[in-house]
């Protein structure tokens, strides 16, 4: 008969980012410690709360099933010494008790027990034990007499099997213990009375009935309804915030809206900065009207519904914390704007980038650099005249110098995630051009997958300056990413140069760029080879983002090794005809002939067979085949093709060749006795190759 096995932890208040983690954690070890046992769940979860972590193992048969346990022995004829303590490690009385088989190595005794499995009941205490003693949390503490460590003094522990309790106790040490039960408690305040339960669906009804939601996604249905319930009551609308929304849940068991009101006096701070310092020291949520800006109100989630007094007293009280941290962030606001974010500047200069890369101020430098090579590169492929040009690039170099000035201003020493934003509006107040304003804030991204890039050229130039300097700096030093470690971000900066090229259309030639950046590094020796190490990683990057894309990561290998082609636009239009060439009949067998002509070659090498060197000799073609593959080479015309960056027509006229190829090896023998003729054949094939490499190498393409 199948069974359930409940098991809730029941303690202080556990911290909201850490429950979640806790409870997948536990049920993963309890899945795993019953399964060794030979029992193995139909279906497992977990729910977890702020004083709360509950596991559910369903279809756990009463009894474990019976094992054999083998034991080998020595062999036939060993002394009796040997076969004595064999008995004896084995329990058996004689060797009548025991099997002698062939090993294949001779004969050996064997002593076989028929094990009977134990009553689930009796074998789950110990595994739940197990469980919780060897989980280690990021943090945890001691408390009264006890040696035990949790995260916050554990005071009960329910555990259920089949609806009894299981006879287990967890030793605390100095004394003290908690005994295996039934019983819970619900809400602190509501209903704090002891609750007893027979199972999880049990369990979480009393607990519902007691104020209590056990199901956190439950809890952050009822935080969003809260929060559409406080819009609709004010005509605005709720600022979009699921990580909010999930930490608030983990903090009550009972969730329930509060709104309040925002200070006029301090509406004036940037949006971004008001709902920064609401989220982050208070866990407050904000609004907004319909034209976006920040409406005067902000909820935060109590764990009990209050009365009509109470709440207003309740929501008083939250103001008044509010109004000092925002008082705290005006001061802040007003002291940063008393002079221009240039006259941050100097003070960039004292701040360390990293001990071998410089400091801020010397980054910002290199930056500077980069930024206005990116500017002239962006106006030459617009075809932007001189004087145009000399200004987009005095915009860029501009908008790279103040790109840092707000690091070491107040506003973001206190909330570093305002980087760039606090940038734009110090940028503005001090009448700075609006295109070098918004670079200043957008030149960080994307930060992420889902974060927007940047469209704007001069904020486009500004965040791919920001990122290259970074990526070549490491490289210099050689301090790549290894493995899971990428301490610097150099992935995500790689990423989003990918993403901002390709999302732009910049032409863009990435070995160039790094060598300008390199340049600039001034107080940093050169290394050899770093940019091919560095391309390298791009294209690495490059298949993760094409991969995404549905593109096969060999097709972009066969596209980025042809050519040593660093163009990331023209890169990726390559691997586009490249994909739909190859799903062509056309295609497919030009490749298989490809691969004849590579393998012919690679064979014809190791036998000290190696193509003219002074390539095909007209005079040496002695097969109409082979005459007609070389003539057909000769007018396939790919350089004007790859010139144009018409890939799809290169790859056409790569199709082309196939009826010679395929008569070339149905009518030529290459492996011919006379030396010159074979290695005129082999010059013939080699440059077959060299021309498809033109257009991809075909021999990275998986079969």
């Amino acid at each position: 008969m199948s069974q359930q096995l409940f098991i809730e932890l029941f303690s202080e208040e556990i911290p909201a980012g850490m429950q979640a983690r806790a409870a997948q954690s536990l049920l993963a070890d309890l899945v795993a410690k019953v399964t060794e046992a030979g029992l193995k769940p139909s279906s497992s979860f977990c729910h977890f709360g702020p004083r709360r972590l509950a596991l559910v193992l369903e279809g756990l048969a009463d009894q474990q099933p019976d094992s054999v346990e083998e034991r080998k022995g020595p062999k036939e004829g060993a002394p009796e010494q040997a076969i004595a303590g064999f008995l004896k490690g084995a329990g058996l009385d004689s060797l009548d008790q025991a099997e002698l088989r062939d090993t294949g190595k001779g004969k050996a005794w064997f002593a076989v027990k028929q094990v009977k499995g134990q009553a689930i009941k009796d074998l789950l205490p110990q595994l739940i034990l197990q469980v919780i003693t060897g989980y280690t949390w990021p943090k945890s503490q001691r408390w009264a007499r006890s040696s035990f460590r949790w995260v916050r003094p554990l005071h009960r522990i329910t555990a259920l099997f089949g609806g009894q309790v299981l006879d287990g106790t967890l030793d605390l040490g100095g004394g003290e213990q908690i005994v295996f039960s039934n019983v819970t408690e619900g809400h602190r305040f509501l209903a704090p009375d002891a609750i007893t339960s027979t199972s999880f669906d049990d369990y979480q009804s009393q607990l519902k009935a007691a104020f209590v939601v056990v199901d956190a996604q439950e809890r952050q249905e009822i935080v969003r309804a809260e929060l559409d319930k406080a819009a609709k009551a004010h005509g605005v609308k709720p600022i979009e915030d699921p990580a909010l929304v999930a930490e608030t849940a983990n903090l009550v068991e009972w969730p329930h809206g509060l709104v309040g009101r925002i200070d006029q006096d301090f509406m004036q701070q940037p949006k971004e900065a008001l709902i920064l310092n609401m989220k982050e020291n208070q866990k407050y949520f904000a609004f907004e009207h319909e034209d976006g800006s920040l409406a005067p109100f902000f909820m935060t989630v109590g764990n009990a519904p209050y009365d009509v007094v109470t709440a207003a007293r309740v929501i008083e009280g939250n103001q008044r914390v509010l109004r000092a941290r925002l008082s705290d962030g005006q001061f802040f606001w007003d002291q940063d704007r008393a002079g221009k974010l240039e006259d941050f500047l100097p003070k960039l200069d004292s701040i360390v980038f990293h001990k071998a890369l410089g400091t801020v101020g010397q980054r910002v430098a290199r930056m500077r650099t980069l930024a206005k090579f990116l500017a002239q590169k962006l106006s030459d492929n617009h075809g932007v005249d001189a004087t145009r040009a000399a200004g987009f690039v005095a915009q860029a170099d501009r908008a790279a110098q103040l790109s840092k000035a707000d690091l070491v201003s107040q506003m973001v020493y206190e909330f570093p995630e305002l980087q760039g934003t606090m940038g734009r509006y110090y940028a503005q107040h001090g009448g700075e051009d609006e295109a070098v304003s918004n670079a200043i804030a957008e030149h960080y991204s994307p930060l992420g997958p889902n974060d927007d890039c940047p469209k704007a050229p001069i904020s486009v130039c500004v965040a791919l300056a920001e990122k290259i300097d970074t990526l070549v700096g490491f490289w210099l030093i050689d301090e790549k990413p290894t493995g899971s470690k990428d301490p610097f971000a150099l992935r995500r900066a790689a990423l989003g140069v990918i993403r901002i090229a390709l999302e732009t259309g910049l032409r863009l030639n990435l070995r160039e760029a790094f060598s300008v950046a390199a340049q600039a590094y001034d107080n940093v020796p050169g290394r050899d080879g770093f940019d091919d190490e560095l391309m390298q990683f791009f294209g690495d990057r490059l298949k993760v983002t094409l991969r995404d894309q549905g593109q096969r990561h060999d097709h972009v290998a066969a596209a980025l090794a042809a050519g040593n082609d660093d163009d990331l636009v023209r890169i990726v239009a390559r691997v586009e005809a490249l994909s739909s060439f190859l799903g062509s009949e056309d295609g497919d067998n030009l490749a298989a002939g490809y691969r004849r002509a590579a393998n012919i070659l690679a064979s014809e090498a190791k036998k000290g067979f190696a193509p003219a060197q002074g390539g095909v000799s007209v005079s040496l073609l002695a097969e109409p085949a082979e005459r007609e593959l070389a003539n057909a080479l000769d007018q396939a015309g790919l350089a004007d093709k790859l010139g144009q960056e018409d890939f799809a027509a290169a790859f056409a006229s790569l199709a082309a060749l196939r009826p010679q190829v395929d008569r070339f090896f149905d009518d030529v023998m290459v492996a011919v006795d006379e030396k010159p003729l074979r290695e005129n054949r082999l010059a013939l094939l080699n440059t077959f190759v060299s021309t498809a490499n033109q257009v991809a190498k075909l021999s990275l393409i998986e079969k």
